[in-house]
């Protein structure tokens, strides 16, 4: 159900959408619909997610959002990120009330995946 006001949908450029695709299926699950050759979006993220064929990524590093998804255990979704292609800009390091690590899609998009304090995972080292 979506909220009057509230982020209901994010966009990114991807350079190569079947790539990025396959990325976010395998690290996290998602599906996707395909728009033609040039758009995909899917649900499974939280708010709707979708990338449209661009170069660029979003990044931290050059003034861009970034966005963060959730995880109670860090190591494990590290591994899922790795495993899928994705590349660790930041290990896992704590910041201010808990854990959190960058990476890198397949088309440059910058995300982190963070625990927050509290959780087992989420403990300063």
């Amino acid at each position: 159900m979506t909220t009057t006001e509230q982020i209901d949908y994010l966009e990114f450029a991807a350079a190569d959408l079947e790539a990025t695709k396959a990325f976010f299926s395998d690290a996290f699950g998602w599906t996707f619909t395909d728009y033609g050759p040039d758009y995909i979006d899917s649900p499974s993220g939280g708010p709707m997610v979708g990338f449209y064929r661009a170069e660029g990524g979003t990044r931290q590093d050059s003034g861009g959002a970034v966005v963060g998804f959730y995880s109670g255990d860090l190591a494990a979704s590290q591994a899922r990120v790795e495993a899928a292609g994705g590349t660790i800009l930041k290990p896992v390091y704590a910041f201010p009330g808990g854990r959190r690590f960058h990476f890198l899609e397949p088309s440059g998009n910058e995300f982190i995946v963070y625990a927050i304090l509290g959780d087992e995972d989420a403990v300063p080292a």
